[in-house]
């Protein structure tokens, strides 16, 4: 759902922020979606936005959960 919201965001005239991809990374860190927390990731700079310790720290924790 998470991810869902994150996408529909710009359709709607709303830019995601840092906070907002952090949310979605927690989301699939929650889920232990490692590979999905790390695309959002990646996705950060081209969107013009600088990941932050939250936005590694929620990567990280998705990643060792996935195992």
């Amino acid at each position: 759902e998470a991810l869902s919201l994150l996408r529909e965001m710009p359709d709607v005239g709303v830019q995601p922020d840092v906070i907002s991809f952090n949310a979605a990374i927690s989301a699939c860190e929650k889920a232990g979606r490692c590979d999905e927390a790390l695309s959002l990731l990646r996705e950060m700079p081209g969107a013009g936005l600088r990941p932050d310790v939250y936005s590694y720290s929620a990567a990280i924790s998705a990643c060792e959960k996935a195992g």
